[in-house]
């Protein structure tokens, strides 16, 4: 059965908690929407409908109801957007391949291939993940696996200039998230799958990796279960942290060789396995992630000086990240 939720757009809804939402409309609606307009600054997400797995995106100002659909080939997982707000970069999947592929927040625009894992460029590349578009809009950083090993690489926002930047030393990689000054990222690592314990700053200009912390504080958050995200300015982390009921978004102080400060923002009371994931940060003080509180993947966002079940955004969403000008 059809989830059905009606939402008064990003802009009403933001004070208004999710529980007392009434519910509207169908998730699985068209391939146009409204989405308020010329995409400035907002969420890029994936719905899976009849058309299969495919990139939506509403801004602040639009119309959450409306979401505007961006590619129609399905196969897109896991969107990102550019600082610029006017594009999107996602991986997509066609049976063992996978490529980088963006398109723009227009709605009018078709998805343009960046690397593939059949290119020449990357011989025995397989399963992409997780993109993350530099601050400058030049370069992509993405998780790959390469002759059979996890690997972190990047690539120019053109097609050209792929290179691998970490591979071997651990047995996992998360999304990576550019710290403010574009020249190095932060992702989370681990020794096996589910394990992603450690946070490294890799230098996207020479691979160097350095080691932040293996512990991800004394919360009960045992390790990340999708990306560990930098603040705005550059000064805490925003991460979902696996514990034994579920994940949580947790919150910590980041600094060069160090995490301090880790605090939990997001509790379900009476409710026990729910998975808060995939963080983004809206601003220095709030946090963006997608919840299946109450059976339904949302996106909720929640103040740093609060904790909570946050407060509902948009429905319907999968693999949400936040951005724009």
């Amino acid at each position: 059965m059809k989830a059905l939720v009606r939402i008064l757009g990003l802009a009403a809804v933001a004070g208004l908690a999710a529980a007392c939402e009434p519910l509207d409309i169908d998730f699985d609606g068209g391939g146009g929407g409204g989405g308020g307009g010329a995409f400035s600054s907002g969420f890029v997400f994936v719905r899976n409908g009849t058309g299969g797995r495919n990139v939506y995106a509403v801004d602040d100002d639009g119309n959450a109801n409306s979401p505007l659909r961006l590619t129609t080939e399905g196969g897109a997982y896991e969107p990102t957007v550019s600082r610029s707000g006017l594009l999107v970069a996602f991986v997509y999947r066609s049976g063992s391949t996978s490529e980088i592929r963006t398109v723009p927040t227009t709605g009018t625009g078709r998805a343009s291939t960046v690397v593939s894992s059949t290119s020449a460029s990357c011989p025995r590349c397989s399963n992409f993940r997780y993109p993350t578009i530099s601050p400058t809009g030049e370069t992509i950083v993405f998780t790959l696996t390469s002759n059979n090993t996890p690997a972190l690489a990047r690539v120019n926002i053109d097609g050209t200039g792929f290179r691998i930047l970490v591979t071997g030393n651990y047995a996992s990689y998360g999304a990576a998230s550019f710290y403010p000054n574009g020249s190095s990222v932060l992702m989370a690592a681990g020794f096996g799958a589910n394990q992603l314990s450690t946070l490294l700053n890799v230098n996207v200009n020479t691979g160097a990796a350095n080691v932040i912390t293996s512990s991800l504080g004394n919360t009960g958050a045992v390790s990340v279960v999708s990306r560990a995200v930098v603040s705005p300015d550059g000064s805490r982390v925003a991460f979902d942290g696996q514990t034994n009921n579920g994940s949580q978004i947790f919150v910590g102080q980041l600094g060069s060789q160090n995490l301090s400060s880790v605090t939990q923002l997001t509790q379900h009371t009476g409710e026990r396995g729910v998975m808060d994931t995939w963080p983004s940060w809206r601003g220095n003080t709030e946090v963006t992630f997608l919840s299946n509180s109450g059976g339904n993947d949302n996106i909720y966002r929640i103040s740093t000086a609060t904790t909570g079940a946050g407060t509902l955004l948009v429905p319907g969403a999968l693999e949400p990240s936040y951005g724009g000008t």
